[in-house]
């Protein structure tokens, strides 16, 4: 599709051959020329909430750019906190796609001892190793570091403080979005090593931290967990448990080794796959986060962090 360039910055997208001019937007164009459709009368949202089901932008980013007055609605400057409907037409400026373009997001291969977020109990927050010493040698990635990114640079998720793998920071509110907006479906994946301590809570469907069956602890099964783990259980940490009341989403599990799993989940409930283990006997030992949606840690050394690269989409 061929996009025009009128005047003040704006990308319109061309109007379909034969379309009246009165009833010139049949479907919405974003700023890079794709299109949504909409059926118009069908309801209103907010500007922002709208942009961000495009794609476009997060919705604090969208705002941010509305006040700055780089959003254009069915060709008029955009107003904070306007209903727009589906088949609106929304343009930005240069400037927006300008700014989005220079945001960065950065995977790092967390060690252990080291929090996701803001620092607590006197542990260090994982953006304080993102300096450039610890910039792994075979990036090749477009960007050079500046202190300036370290701004607005957020882990899209988190990483329990005793696990390690990969941990993404973003100051792409779109990326944030899909690795952690309420609607995410995205593939987590890890390498968890366990022992095995009994039978675990064998109530149908698990329950919490009252229902746990007592672990004990001098005398697991660190070996070959495999041949003496029930298969029954197994199918129970597929699909079958709940926790905090709730049923948890079917998960793939499989044994990478004898004393491994394999575990694939699309949710990311506080300390999940730690309780999900405890909950059926299970005792995690070691657990690394290994993808996140087809993105992977590959050889990443630990405790050093690379950009996201161009190839690479969540």
């Amino acid at each position: 599709m061929t996009i025009s360039h009128p005047p003040g910055g704006f990308q319109r997208a061309p109007k379909p051959p034969g379309t009246p001019a009165r009833k010139a937007n049949s479907a919405g164009a974003t700023a890079t020329g794709a299109t949504a459709s909409g059926t118009t009368g069908a309801g209103t949202s907010r500007l922002n909430k709208r942009m961000a089901e495009l794609g476009m932008a997060s919705r604090r980013e969208a705002d941010d750019w509305i006040g700055r007055g780089w959003v254009k609605v069915n060709g008029q400057v955009a107003e904070m906190g306007m209903q727009v409907t589906p088949d609106a037409r929304i343009e930005v400026t240069k400037q927006a796609q300008g700014q989005q373009a220079n945001q960065v997001t950065i995977l790092l291969n967390k060690p252990m001892g080291i929090v996701s977020g803001q620092a607590e109990d006197g542990h260090q927050p994982a953006i304080t190793l993102v300096q450039p010493q610890n910039r792994w040698a075979e990036d090749n990635a477009r960007f050079f570091f500046h202190p300036r990114q370290l701004q607005s640079l957020v882990p899209a998720g988190r990483l329990d403080i005793d696990s390690i793998g990969l941990l993404v920071l973003t100051q792409d509110g779109r990326v944030a979005r899909q690795l952690i907006g309420e609607n995410s479906v995205m593939e987590k994946e890890y390498l968890v090593r366990v022992a095995t301590l009994g039978q675990g809570d064998t109530a149908s469907g698990g329950g919490g931290g009252d229902s746990l069956a007592t672990i004990h602890e001098n005398d697991p099964v660190t070996t070959n967990v495999q041949a003496v783990f029930p298969r029954e259980q197994l199918e129970r940490l597929r699909h079958g448990l709940s926790l905090d009341g709730q049923a948890l989403k079917p998960a793939k599990v499989v044994w990478q080794n004898p004393e491994q799993l394999r575990v694939v989940l699309t949710e990311g409930k506080k300390r999940q796959i730690r309780r999900m283990c405890e909950m059926v006997g299970l005792k995690v030992v070691g657990l690394k986060r290994v993808r996140i949606g087809s993105v992977m840690l590959g050889h990443l050394p630990l405790g050093q962090w690379r950009y996201l690269a161009a190839h690479e989409k969540f």
